[in-house]
Parts: C-alpha cells; sequence; structure tokens
C-alpha cells in the first residue's frame, strides 16, 4: 500500500473519531445525491502475467437514510477505461471498460459541525465489457469474467449549505475476474482496487 493511500486512510479514520459527538445531519426518509469524479486504483501487481492500470470516470450515486444514523447507497458511473499492460516489460497489451455498481449499508455519525463522516459495508458486481487488444496481443480475442464481491468504505460530507455539501469516499473493493485469450484461460487476476471520488451532493 502506498504512502498516499494510508495517508488519506488514517485521515478518514481519524475524521470519523475526531467528528462523532452530537447532532445528527440527517432525518429519517432523507435522500442525498452526489455527482463527481471517481478514480479505481487497483492493486500493483495484481496480475502474474499481466496488470490492470488504473482508471478515472464519472461516479454517481444515491443515499436513503432509514434512521438519521443508517442509510442504504447504490453507486453508479459512467464506464471506467483501464489499460492492460505485460507484468514483464510494462508493454500495453490491451485494455478494457467496467461498470462497478456497489450497493453499501452505511452509518453516518452524529456530528456538531460541518462534517458528517460514515463508515459502509456491502456488495459490488462489476460487469468487464469492450475488451480489446493491441502490441504483442493484436488480433487476438481477451475477455474478462465479471465479478461478483465485497466493498468496504469511509467517507464525509462537507456542507456547504442546509441542501448542499462536498463528499470525499475511499473505498476498497473484491474485484476478481478471469482472463481467457482466445478461449484458452490465462490467469484470475486479483484488481482488488481502492476507488476514491470527490463529488459535490444535495439533500432532498
Amino acid at each position: 500500500m502506498t504512502l498516499l493511500r494510508r495517508t488519506i486512510i488514517v485521515a478518514a479514520t481519524a475524521t470519523v473519531v475526531v467528528f462523532s459527538s452530537a447532532v445528527s445531519a440527517y432525518d429519517k426518509g432523507d435522500w442525498l445525491l452526489r455527482v463527481g469524479v471517481g478514480n479505481v486504483d487497483p492493486k500493483s501487481s495484481n496480475g502474474l502475467v499481466a496488470n490492470v492500470d488504473s482508471g478515472t470516470a464519472v461516479v454517481f450515486n444515491g443515499t436513503y437514510f432509514f434512521t438519521p444514523n443508517i442509510g442504504f447507497e447504490i453507486l453508479a458511473a459512467t464506464p471506467f477505461s483501464h489499460d492492460i499492460k505485460l507484468v514483464a516489460d510494462g508493454s500495453k497489451v490491451g485494455e478494457t471498460k467496467h461498470l462497478p455498481p456497489t450497493f453499501s449499508l452505511q452509518y453516518h455519525f452524529v456530528t456538531e459541525g460541518v462534517f458528517t463522516p460514515y463508515i459502509g459495508a456491502g456488495l459490488n458486481y462489476t460487469l468487464f465489457f469492450d475488451e480489446d487488444t493491441t502490441g504483442v496481443l493484436s488480433g487476438s480475442s481477451l475477455s474478462l469474467d465479471d465479478s461478483f464481491g465485497l466493498a468496504a468504505q469511509l467517507g464525509a460530507d462537507f456542507d456547504i449549505s442546509d441542501k448542499m455539501f462536498l463528499n470525499f469516499d475511499v473505498r476498497w473493493i473484491d474485484i476478481n475476474t478471469d482472463a481467457t485469450l482466445d478461449g484458452a484461460a490465462v490467469e484470475e487476476v486479483e484488481i482488488d482496487p481502492m476507488v476514491y471520488s470527490l463529488t459535490l451532493g444535495w439533500k432532498f
């Protein structure tokens, strides 16, 4: 894990601890809608033969509150695009796109200030599509299986007004896919990314 990742996770955890105190920012029945940018950053050396690089896309999500503390979130995005490179020399041999719908149950901490930190856990379904090959694999048929796995998150909302806020969110998602080349199994790629997002949100 890189120093940047560790710093972000420690900062998010500290936010949860420091701002957990008194008045709830949300009520039962509230809706939160957010839109912004997200980055999917796979773990290093995620494959023995080839690695899947990071990708950035527009993300959006909605959260419904069952209580002032407990919410259910659905995360969606425009397609993320990833380069696929050989481990041996780093040369690009393909690319793929994916969609990462994620469903999370969240606990939002009660606070006195403009920050509302939260933690969450849930399930992710990753759909891979538009696989293409280039370089030494040009002309070959590449396929990546869809993935189903667990997800965990830390985040915080920062109020701009009564109805508008900024959000920062960091997630870990369990994404594993079987790679097939010209119909023959190549390897299982353990992508297991950290996902960072910065969004603008509205409360309804």
